[in-house]
């Protein structure tokens, strides 16, 4: 009872944590594994250290019991040898003593205190609801079913990961919880289907059908949602919930089919439920289908008529004397807008220090608040960034004056070094680097760029308080590979651009007018397997006078 006791407080410890968005980041979430391996250990000393307890008493007890029943047998007779006496004396007054403090003493002292000192990094609720609802916008985003989870049939994975009936449960209530009776249905299902295929569980099938029935009324099934709600009820005839909600759900019907017209009601669609058989809801995102199409290499406008245009060249950087001799290998991405991808421009020892300085540092990716200009978190980014000084290291110095060289953009003027981990998930949906200012009428441009433009909202005031201008250009490194996901896609006009460690790409986001470039609105895909860093550094406008000279047309 006591070790159960001390496991419940441990796992309580788990949901008191600070608020700490762990999930947010891979790579301090590596930092976990090496802490649970510690309470892993130190839980096992704690066992150790009961079961040799353990052995100890019953040793004693043992012999005891040997004792005592020669001794209650004749007493008198047992009490006559003075030695006897003796030793009856001294172990109820020494050695039961002293037994009692080994009983009373607690070995799980050592365990208490470890995990005491760890449970401040330990992630909280929201790090658990924002991992559910990760793998929630893995399993929309790849069209990946519940199953695919279930059995860990991921592309690339390196290791094998099993969802139980318990967890497809809780991932269900997650989703139930926050109303999306999508998701709900979807692992509810998961988790009966496994239950059906006899897998054990803590969880009761009738709670799992509460819980699914309901869901799927709200999805609009009601004959599902009354065949589902029968079977709850065959399970627990008492289930006061579940027989008013059949009254309810035949009521319903019923109604719906003399509105029809209909005499009888229609079966159940006896195909199980999967990914497709309802429809998930739209949400505030106008090109979600795209930009998740992109994600999943869908949709790619790269035609060979395309592709001819497409070129790889030496860069160096308008004759820069420090390319001359080396100059970047540079591709093109995309025609237009111009994107291209520059070759080996960071070692494996250069980003190993650059993720070194940043790791302490990675706190949750803010966005700025269109009306304020202040950085606030925001739900449609999910990963940590860290911001480095060129002073810092001299690594972060030399990969300034490198990206500087190939762009020929000034760095004096840009932002600092940012540096990004993405987590469980990991994404940014679709997003301008630059900001927007008030719409002019005058401005030329087609009915989808308008239709873009006018949809999102104004924030002029983004970079005011930096005073250097607007984001006129974005150079992005890739740090990492990774195994699934984490393209930067471009719903626009249909690029996708895959992740490749020591690389970088580079686009300008406002035009030479200073007007800016829809057509850049990008995203980050959701990482399905891998842990993904990038860097980026945003060129502002000041600074780029002589570099990037002002254009005399509207847009160009």
């Amino acid at each position: 009872m006591h070790f159960l006791a001390v496991t419940v407080w441990a796992v309580c410890c788990l949901f008191c944590g600070i608020h700490a968005e762990i999930f947010t980041s891979i790579g301090q979430m590596t930092d976990l594994i090496f802490t649970e391996r510690e309470l892993v250990q130190s839980l096992k000393e704690y066992i150790q250290a009961q079961e040799s307890k353990l052995e100890t008493v019953k040793n004693w007890a043992n012999k005891l019991d040997v004792l005592t029943r020669t001794s209650t047998s004749d007493p008198e007779g047992f009490l006559a040898h003075p030695v006897n006496a003796y030793k009856l004396v001294k172990r109820l007054n020494t050695e039961w003593s002293e037994l009692e403090s080994l009983v009373l003493h607690d070995p799980s002292d050592g365990f208490i205190s470890n995990i005491s000192m760890h449970r401040q990094y330990f992630p909280d609720a929201e790090d658990e609801m924002g991992a559910a609802k990760a793998l929630m916008r893995l399993q929309d985003t790849y069209h990946l079913d519940s199953e695919s989870f279930s059995k860990g049939k991921l592309p690339g994975v390196r290791y094998n990961a099993f969802l139980t009936v318990d967890d497809c449960f809780d991932m269900g209530k997650t989703a139930y919880n926050e109303n999306d009776y999508y998701h709900s249905v979807l692992w509810m299902q998961q988790a009966l289907r496994q239950m059906d295929a006899g897998e054990e569980s803590k969880t009761s099938k009738a709670e799992v059908l509460d819980y699914l029935s309901y869901s799927v009324y709200r999805m609009g099934d009601l004959p599902r949602a009354i065949e589902l709600t029968r079977r709850l009820l065959s399970i627990d005839p008492s289930h006061q919930r579940a027989g008013g909600n059949l009254r309810y759900f035949e009521q319903l019907l019923s109604k719906e089919l003399r509105e029809k017209g209909h005499d009888e009601q229609e079966p159940a669609d006896e195909k199980p439920i999967q990914l497709g058989t309802y429809e998930r809801p739209k949400d505030y995102l106008p090109e979600r289908e795209i930009y998740e199409s992109l994600c999943r290499g869908e949709g790619v406008k790269m035609t060979s008529r395309r592709l001819s245009r497409l070129f790889c060249r030496y860069q160096d950087g308008n004759r820069n004397p420090r390319l001359l001799l080396k100059p970047m290998k540079e591709e093109d991405e995309w025609d237009n807008p111009h994107i291209v991808r520059y070759l080996e421009v960071l070692s494996d020892e250069e980003i190993e220090k650059i993720k070194e300085l940043a790791k302490p540092r990675l706190a949750r990716a803010t966005v700025r608040d269109p009306k304020t200009g202040v950085l606030i978190t925001a739900h449609y980014r999910v990963s940590k960034s860290a911001w480095l000084e060129a002073e810092e290291d001299p690594v972060i110095a030399r990969v300034n004056q490198r990206i500087e060289d190939v762009t020929a953009l000034s760095v004096d003027t840009a932002e600092l070094l940012q540096v990004a981990n993405y987590g469980v998930g990991g994404q940014y949906e679709p997003h301008y680097d630059f900001s927007r200012r008030p719409f002019d009428s005058n401005l030329k441009v087609d009915g989808n760029r308008l239709a873009t433009y006018l949809n999102y909202k104004d924030e002029p005031e983004a970079f005011k308080s930096l005073g250097t201008g607007n984001r006129v250009a974005t150079y992005l490194n890739y740090m990492s590979d990774v195994e699934a996901g984490g393209a930067t896609v471009f719903p626009d006009f249909g690029a996708a651009i895959k992740p490749r460690k020591g690389t970088a790409v580079f686009w300008y986001n406002l035009f030479r007018s200073g007007e800016g470039d829809y057509r850049t609105r990008h995203a980050a895909c959701p990482v399905l397997v891998g842990s993904k860093w990038v860097s980026n550094k945003w060129f502002h406008e000041r600074g780029q006078e002589f570099r990037r000279p002002c254009g005399l047309t509207e847009v160009d």
